[in-house]
């Protein structure tokens, strides 16, 4: 074979590999791009509350600036209401600060959802919920009884005074490392000036709202049997022929249940007012009494999140409900920075109502 001919055929071949190595690094290189995208899409897929909990139909979602998102579908606030995951499982995280724009008349802030129908307490209702408190504020005054507490599920009236025959509390002073779970009935006053109006609480595990500190960063004893932040509890709430049953349950604690009858009152009279209540209430001129049937002739409907009970106003405007505590002038930000904030994660809840249940929609249009 003479030179040129070997010349030719070596360059064939050459360039036969060199083409098919340029085939070859196309071709991984396109597949390093097809698994780079599927991974960066596996990534930043979003988790929304509705993919763990599949019940934001029945809800609208008020969030910590006051507004109000409607139905959480597909939804998510990074400020207030998103998803995270502890290693084990997803949860639905409702974060409030200590200031911001409240919803309606409150003083407090408070990331939540409230039903979008209320019913009547002679009818069936039910919410079972499962959760952890997070956070808690960590200022405040520690003669205020609601410092440091979130409440994290309730019933509400829709009607009349708007008041919550059900607030479910979590409450921990700073330094300690359990806190308490209460619950307050708080009375449907008689007659049309609410200012009297008053709650009384029960303890679940650990102390009631009564307990305080003797001066504004001296705590009282740290409950023994009480639960940590991130520690995971359950409750019930089931309404039946006038009666709320409550259950409280947590791994290693004891299990809780409580009735509270709310179409016959107890507290008809100032001789029934309680002695937690003369010590608490009455001081500061809520000293109502409540009306013979209690909530019977009014719409209820659930809340569930959460509703931060600590905020900036001073002690001085209501002992029982204005902490003093730091709000950075409202930043949200810097609040959330230094822990001035109620943060609570819920990875199952339920609900059901009776069919006779109608459209709350005129609590959002008054309050919104």
């Amino acid at each position: 074979m003479n030179s040129y001919k070997m010349n030719k055929r070596i360059i064939t071949s050459l360039s036969t590999i060199f083409f098919l190595s340029i085939l070859i690094i196309l071709n991984s290189c396109t597949n390093a791009a097809k698994e780079n995208s599927h991974s960066t899409s596996k990534t930043e897929k979003t988790i929304y509350a509705s993919d763990v909990i599949s019940f934001f139909n029945d809800w609208n979602l008020i969030l910590g600036d006051g507004s109000n998102a409607g139905h959480a579908i597909d939804f998510e606030n990074k400020d207030f209401f998103y998803t995270e995951n502890d290693g084990k499982t997803n949860w639905v995280v409702y974060k409030a600060p200590n200031a911001g724009d409240t919803h309606g008349t409150s003083n407090n802030t408070r990331t939540e959802l409230a039903q979008t129908k209320k019913w009547s307490a002679v009818t069936d209702a039910k919410l079972t919920a499962t959760l952890k408190v997070m956070n808690v504020s960590t200022t405040g005054d520690a003669r205020v009884a609601a410092s440091y507490s979130v409440v994290i599920g309730q019933i509400h009236s829709a009607d009349g005074h708007e008041n919550e025959p059900l607030k479910i509390f979590y409450k921990k002073f700073p330094g300690h490392t359990k806190g308490s779970i209460f619950w307050h009935y708080e009375i449907n006053t008689a007659g049309d000036d609410n200012s009297g109006r008053w709650d009384y609480s029960t303890a679940v595990w650990g102390h009631d709202f009564s307990v305080v500190g003797t001066e504004a960063n001296t705590f009282p004893e740290e409950p023994k049997d009480g639960i940590e932040l991130g520690e995971e509890l359950s409750y019930e709430i089931e309404v039946k022929d006038g009666v709320m049953n409550l259950k409280f349950t947590s791994e290693e604690h004891e299990t809780r249940t409580f009735a509270k009858n709310l179409i016959a009152s107890e507290y008809t009279t100032t001789a029934d007012i309680p002695q937690q209540t003369q010590e608490l209430f009455v001081p500061i001129g809520q000293d109502g009494v409540e009306r013979e049937n209690a909530y019977a002739d009014e719409g209820l409907f659930f809340k569930l999140g959460s509703y931060n009970q600590t905020n900036g106003k001073s002690p001085e405007i209501n002992k029982n409900w204005c902490s003093g505590a730091e709000t950075h002038g409202g930043n949200i930000q810097k609040q959330y920075e230094d822990g001035n904030y109620a943060e609570v994660w819920f990875k199952a809840a339920s609900i059901y109502v009776s069919d006779d249940a109608i459209s709350n929609e005129g609590y959002f249009t008054k309050n919104d």
